[in-house]
C-alpha cells in the first residue's frame, strides 16, 4: 500500500515562494510518474503538473515558468518548487502516484494524498 505525505504549503505574500514536499512510501516509487493536483472549494480538482518516471515533465499553462516539478528516488519524494506566487495560486494541493505518466495527466492516479494548504494573499 502507498501512502503520500504532502508538506511545506502555508501562508506566503503575492510574489513570495514555496516548496511542497510529497513523501511516499512503498516500493514503486522510481518506476511511477507522479504528480501534483490542486483544488479550491466550488472548482473542479486540476493538474498543476506531472513527472514521469524518466523526469519527462508536464505543466499546467497556468503555471508554466513559475513551477517546477522534481523528484528525488533516493529519497522517495517529489517536489513542487513554486515561486511568483499569485492570489490565484491559493488551493489544497494534492500529489498524486500512478504506474502511467498518462495515467497522472488524466486523473486517474492509484494514489493520492491528503493535501496541503497554500493560500497566497495579495
Amino acid at each position: 500500500q502507498v501512502q503520500l505525505v504532502e508538506s511545506g504549503g502555508g501562508l506566503v505574500q503575492a510574489g513570495g515562494s514555496l516548496r511542497l514536499s510529497c513523501a511516499a512510501s512503498g516500493r514503486t516509487f522510481s518506476t511511477s510518474a507522479m504528480g501534483w493536483f490542486r483544488q479550491t472549494p466550488g472548482k473542479e480538482r486540476e493538474i498543476v503538473g506531472a513527472i514521469s518516471r524518466d523526469s519527462v515533465t508536464y505543466y499546467a499553462n497556468s503555471v508554466k515558468g513559475r513551477f517546477t516539478i522534481s523528484r528525488d528516488n533516493a529519497k522517495n519524494t517529489v517536489y513542487l518548487q513554486m515561486i511568483s506566487l499569485k492570489p490565484e495560486d491559493t488551493a489544497v494541493y494534492y500529489c498524486v502516484q500512478a504506474g502511467q505518466f498518462g495515467a497522472v495527466l488524466h486523473g486517474r492516479s492509484d494514489y493520492w494524498g491528503q493535501g496541503t494548504q497554500v493560500t497566497v494573499s495579495p
